[in-house]
């Protein structure tokens, strides 16, 4: 499926505008605060229901009261409206007239987006590196986005009771170790499947790339052995319990574990060269690609937000070998840059400052 055309109505610096785009590459190409993002995060909106960075009452242009995105995916046309009410937005979709609160994954529009900060992703915190992999999960695997937020609730509410004195909390505590084991199993075994998912393709995606004869890998380090992961994860919860509310948090489960990278069987964040991570994230984002559109059915649109500038020659070359299969839509500050990449092939959109 891919994304016809789209209106932005008081979304961000857009007041009213619209935009076309053919299915092969398309160039968006302004100086820097012309509005290039903006114009990919409403192509987010409208076909996955969310910003990858903002509160929705963000994405209202200032001092406006709603924001409106139509746009047609092929013959399916959608809709996102957004309406202040006391500083939060009240969101809601039409998807072929058909009125939707929230888009479940089913409705949504299959998208791979490629934006600067995901090259720092490999050498962040795990925080980011955990979100990276279950966004992915929660884009390509049916029933993971609930399983993840049952989780959070859970988690909170065990945090919550470790605020109260032991004697206090402790009384209703098992019964949330027995809950938040029970979760935490099964989102520690979809991470180790994706895992090893990526880790069948990974080093030959990175080899492409790189022109390298490299072994990259990804590992999920975890706390407990996935065979047995809800039961160790119980026994510890409870053997803990005393030093967690010493804490005043829970200290073990799948909110506290990390996903490295290797290449050659050396920690990518204590040894890679810049070009080797860029490489590696490439990687990365070529599996994406592959997953999303099997695990889907349909091709996603790609989006890459001002990536060219970050990448040499022999990357870009090798990034835009996999370009033709897709709609694919390149923010840039310089059009030169990118159009010697695909000649002719391409639609250009000029943005003006803003």
């Amino acid at each position: 499926m891919a994304i016809d055309v789209i209106r932005l109505q008081n979304f961000r610096s857009y007041e009213d505008e619209s935009f076309e785009f053919e299915y092969g590459v398309n160039i968006v190409v302004g100086p820097n605060a012309s509005g290039k993002t903006n114009l990919l995060e409403a192509i987010l909106v409208l076909a996955r229901g969310g910003s990858y960075k903002a509160h929705d009452a963000d994405l209202v242009r200032f001092n406006k009261p709603w924001a409106r995105l139509d746009g047609y995916f092929g013959k399916q046309s959608r809709l996102a409206k957004l309406v202040l009410r006391n500083d939060k937005a009240d969101k809601s979709f039409l998807i072929n007239d058909k009125p939707y609160r929230r888009l479940s994954l089913e409705r949504t529009v299959p998208i791979v987006f490629f934006e600067p900060n995901n090259l720092q992703l490999i050498t962040r915190g795990p925080d980011q590196r955990r979100e990276y992999i279950d966004e992915l999960l929660e884009r390509s695997l049916p029933g993971f986005k609930a399983l993840a937020a049952n989780y959070r609730r859970a988690l909170a509410q065990r945090n919550a009771l470790l605020k109260y004195h032991p004697t206090q909390g402790a009384k209703q505590l098992f019964a949330w170790d027995v809950r938040l084991s029970e979760l935490g199993g099964k989102i520690a075994a979809a991470r180790q499947q994706l895992v090893d998912q990526i880790n069948k393709n990974l080093s030959k995606n990175y080899n492409q790339i790189a022109h390298s004869r490299i072994s990259a890998r990804l590992n999920y380090n975890s706390h407990f052995p996935a065979e047995a992961y809800a039961s160790k994860m119980l026994s510890k919860l409870s053997a803990s319990s005393q030093s967690d509310f010493d804490r005043g948090f829970t200290a073990y489960g799948p909110h506290r574990e990390d996903i490295s990278f290797s290449l050659n069987k050396k920690l990518v964040g204590q040894t890679a060269s810049r070009g080797e991570t860029r490489s590696l994230m490439l990687a990365l984002k070529i599996f994406e690609l592959d997953l999303i559109e099997k695990t889907r059915g349909q091709k996603p649109i790609l989006l890459l937000d001002d990536v060219f500038s970050e990448l040499d020659g022999a990357r870009r070359r090798s990034l835009v070998s996999y370009l033709k299969k897709y709609q694919t839509i390149i923010t840039t500050t310089d059009a030169d840059a990118v159009i010697e990449y695909f000649g002719n092939k391409h639609k250009m959109i000029a943005l003006s400052g803003r």
